[in-house]
């Protein structure tokens, strides 16, 4: 039976991707995403490249629905939790709901799948978090920042929890990927950013599928509750962005 790959927020950016590769790495990809219409147009567009994909629209904040989802799937061999939410807000602009807001989507609903596909996960499983280098502090988006650390926090947790049950669970903090996000940004702040890379450029968001792969493989076998930095050596040291 064909390995089975769920990747949430796979409609577009980095998700889009990563949805690519490990559909070219012979997975059937099913792709997640609340958008219908990107997620139609992605899907249309993978399968007229031949490769094996399917889209569910899906409020991953919707316990219920994510449950009776997961429940009309087979096995699932490798979960990407990819989709989340990002802001900018000073810290005296943060508020109490921000911080909800951001939890809610980037870390709750990371929670709320990955336990209801862990349940019916095969030993040699995989659950791949995306977090972000700026857990490691960064500025104008505390709400955001604490998210990501605490999708860490999870990710370090799950791997213990269920490292019995023959299942690795890692994450990928990527840094500056080159997104529409990023190419929103007026040409002087980009600028900045770019200054502050080791290697003087932005990353692709196929920089990190590729890290994604090597993660879901299934001849990855002892590699777990680790963060896999794909930032250009952002991580190695300056101010935070």
């Amino acid at each position: 039976m064909k390995r089975i790959a769920v990747v949430t927020g796979g409609a577009s950016g980095i998700g889009k991707a990563i949805a690519r590769r490990l559909a070219e790495d012979g997975f059937h990809a099913v792709i997640l995403d609340r958008n219908a219409e990107q997620l139609k147009s992605v899907v249309n567009l993978y399968r007229g490249a031949g490769l094996d994909v399917e889209g569910r629209e899906l409020d991953l904040t919707d316990a219920t629905a994510v449950r009776r989802l997961v429940e009309d799937l087979p096995s699932v061999d490798a979960l990407v939790n990819n989709a989340g939410l990002f802001d900018e807000r000073g810290f005296f602009d943060a508020d109490p709901q921000d911080f909800r807001r951001m939890y809610e989507i980037n870390l709750v609903a990371v929670a709320t799948l990955t336990q209801a596909v862990a349940a019916g996960m095969r030993p040699g499983g995989k659950v791949v978090n995306i977090a972000s280098r700026a857990y490691l502090g960064a500025r104008n988006h505390i709400h955001y920042v604490a998210s990501k650390a605490a999708l860490v926090g999870y990710t370090r947790a799950c791997a213990m929890e269920l490292g019995p049950r023959g299942i690795l669970v890692n994450a990928v903090a990527p840094g500056l990927i080159d997104t529409p996000m990023l190419r929103a940004l007026d040409p002087e702040r980009m600028a900045a950013q770019l200054a502050l890379q080791p290697t003087g450029r932005a990353g692709r968001p196929e920089d990190i599928a590729n890290a994604v792969s090597f993660l879901a493989d299934p001849k990855m076998e002892f590699i777990t509750g680790q963060v896999i930095f794909v930032d250009g050596g952002k991580s190695l040291g300056g101010s935070g962005a």
